[in-house]
């Protein structure tokens, strides 16, 4: 049998001050970056650039890809994005309660850990990009 794999399109987001954008989530008292699964017909970059609209109101520009991630236990690709706001205003929705850029020293302790490892793999790469096995 041929497996389905999901697979995800994250954006990591640094605003002027070089703090990252992080989302709360509705469902979970639990901060993640903002994306996505991707849909039928759809490139990574166009589905990270809905995502990061649909969950923030922002519209962004994907400036590089920052990293791939392997989660083979639950059949998931992850790319991970470095992406640059164009516009649009923070905007609360039916998935997001709390919107809020983040120092690095302050990332909060229920942020995801794969997320929270996600953006110190992004601060640590430089321009290379980021190939792991995420458990």
């Amino acid at each position: 049998m041929k497996p389905k794999f999901t697979i995800g399109c994250f954006a990591v987001i640094f605003d002027e001050d070089n703090k990252v954008l992080l989302v709360h989530r509705r469902d979970r008292d639990l901060w993640v970056l903002p994306g996505g699964a991707m849909e039928t017909g759809e490139s990574p970059d166009d589905a990270v650039v809905r995502e990061v609209n649909e969950e923030t109101g922002l519209r962004v520009r994907v400036e590089n890809l920052a990293g791939l991630y392997s989660k083979p236990l639950e059949d998931d690709i992850l790319l991970l994005f470095t992406c640059k706001r164009l516009d649009g205003e923070l905007t609360l929705n039916n998935e997001a309660d709390k919107i809020e850029y983040f120092t690095i020293d302050n990332i909060p302790a229920n942020t995801n850990p794969r997320h929270r490892g996600r953006i110190q793999d992004v601060l640590s790469s430089g321009d290379g990009i980021i190939f792991k096995i995420q458990k």
